[in-house]
């Protein structure tokens, strides 16, 4: 006896939504379950994976979660599938991805340890803006 594989049907709406919109339904996701020190990359230009970036944080591996769970809510409010969800079991940091727009909701530590906003900001702010009163800082007395 054989079965039938079971086939899952996914597509995109068409049209799918403008770059602009989806953007701005993550953001309006994000913002409904009150998300902490929501940051916004675009990362057009340095990577051809995606379009934007979205970094929050959630106070609990729950709030993750339900923010993560939000988003999704969200997109398919849009008639927009995720292409995918990974660490929600974990919800430590949470990714999902909507194409052109890459979510990540992460716990304050883990988004601390990582560093996502200086990996794909570095290059982003003129020489010598993070050296103020530094050691590079030509202002400073050598003596």
């Amino acid at each position: 006896m054989t079965s039938q594989a079971q086939v899952i049907k996914t597509s995109l709406p068409n049209p799918s939504p403008s770059v602009d919109v989806l953007l701005s339904t993550v953001l309006e996701a994000v913002a409904e379950l009150k998300a902490v020190d929501v940051t916004e990359i675009d990362v057009r230009g340095k990577t051809s994976v995606c379009d934007y970036m979205v970094v929050a944080s959630g106070t609990s591996s729950r709030h993750v979660k339900s923010i993560a769970d939000e988003v999704v809510k969200f997109a398919k409010r849009l008639d927009y599938q995720p292409l995918g969800v990974e660490g929600a079991r974990e919800a430590e940091w949470v990714l999902v991805d909507l194409g052109d727009v890459v979510v990540h909701i992460m716990l304050p530590r883990v988004r601390e340890f990582y560093a996502l906003e200086r990996l794909w900001t570095v290059g982003d702010e003129p020489p010598g803006a993070d050296d103020a009163g530094g050691f590079n800082d030509p202002t400073r007395d050598a003596g």
